[in-house]
Parts: structure tokens; sequence; C-alpha cells
């Protein structure tokens, strides 16, 4: 395989702390989440880069680690009282930003696809499509929040399509790893996420764009909701 060159691990580096950076403002500064974030991102690291996912003929696989225990955290703070409390403080605005990032995920997938990492149809020349959700996200904020010209509803509409875009990259991706499940691209798998700092895509990116949308929808399906700007 080929492997791929420093400026797009240095792209997606950047990426991926500027996801963690506006939820960082979403959260109105958390030091907790911020350590938390910090924290599964360093072990994450760390475990990738010792090749603990290059071995993919485990049952389970061994990629279920990279990606049950955000899901597990989103389910928890989604039932708890104070996982309720820290939800409904977020700031929208900020979530809304932090979908941009979206954008430079896609061209790091396009040059990953150049460099025989990922397969085509991860990128926006096969069935990926997540680069509208980044594009019209500043659109969103401008005209959601700094003009305050769109309602709630449509709003709500947007995040259901962008979440919709999100689950049909993230099913494409998964079955076209080397797993067992296997079903697309053998020719050209999906590979970049069992090598650092790729890994940080399914363990650190994509849940806190799936969470941003879910606190969205939550938000703006509450009575009365003032899209908490402040």
């Amino acid at each position: 395989m080929n492997i791929a060159p420093n400026y797009i691990s240095i792209l997606f580096v950047a990426t991926t702390l500027a996801t963690i950076y506006f939820f960082y403002l979403a959260s109105h500064k958390s030091k907790i989440g911020l350590f938390i974030i910090f924290g599964w991102l360093v072990l994450q690291s760390a475990i990738a880069t010792v090749g603990f996912y290059l071995n993919t003929n485990t049952i389970p696989p061994r990629f279920l680690f990279l990606v049950l225990p955000p899901v597990l955290l989103i389910i928890i703070l989604f039932n708890t009282k104070k996982g309720i409390l820290f939800i409904d403080k977020l700031q929208l605005k900020y979530l809304y930003l932090l979908h941009v990032v979206r954008v430079p995920v896609e061209i790091v997938l396009y040059y990953l696809f150049i460099h025989k990492m990922v397969p085509q149809l991860m990128t926006f020349e096969g069935r990926n499509f997540d680069i509208l959700s980044g594009l019209s996200a500043l659109f969103i904020y401008y005209f959601g929040f700094y003009k305050n010209r769109l309602s709630n509803k449509i709003l709500l509409t947007w995040n259901i399509l962008c979440l919709l875009l999100l689950f049909n990259i993230v099913i494409n991706a998964v079955l076209s790893a080397p797993f067992s499940f296997q079903q697309f691209a053998f020719d050209q798998p999906n590979i970049a996420v069992l090598y650092f700092p790729f890994n940080l895509l399914p363990a650190v990116v994509v849940p806190l764009v799936l969470f941003s949308h879910l606190v969205a929808i939550r938000q703006l399906l509450k009575v009365g909701s003032n899209r908490n700007m402040v």
C-alpha cells in the first residue's frame, strides 16, 4: 500500500483539533469535557501507533474499540439528568460551525483515495456527499444565528438531512473496511482508519459531529428554544 504524505496527516490533525475546539466553545469552555476528549484522543493515538488495529481478523473486530465507547457515552448523556443538563446548555451556533470541518475531512478522504488508503466510494467522486453538509454549515450559521432569519423548522430539516448524509458515509466506510463483513471496495479497501492519525476520524471527529446533530435536534424540538446563542 501507499503511505499518505505528511501533509495529509497534518491537515487531518488540524481538522481534528478544530473539531474539538468548536465543541469546546459550544460547551462554554468546559475543562472536564476537554479533558475527556483529549484523554480519549491520546489513548486512541497511542493504540493505533503500535499497530493495534492492523489485526482485522479478531472477533469481535478491534475496530469496535474505536467507535463503541463514544456511542455509549452519547447514549449515557441523553439518558441521565446531568447529561441532559449538559446537552441543553450547549451553544448551537458553535455546533453549526463545527460542521464546517466536514469540508477538510472530505479533502483528506480524497487524497487518501489517491494514495490508495480509502476507496473512491468514500469520496465526493463516489457515494460521499457529506461535503455538502460542511459547505452549507456556514450558510446555516450566518443566516440562522448571525442574521437570525432561519426558522427552527428549517434548522431542524437541515440537521436531519445532514445526519442522513453522515450515516451514509459511515455505513459505506464500515462496509469498505477489511473486516469479515466487508461488502464493498475489495480492490482498494478502507484501511486508513487502521492507522494514526486517521483512526481519529471514527474515534473523535465522527462522534462529535453525530453528537452535535443530536443535540441540535433535541434543542430545536424543545418548546420555545432560543437556540442557545449566549
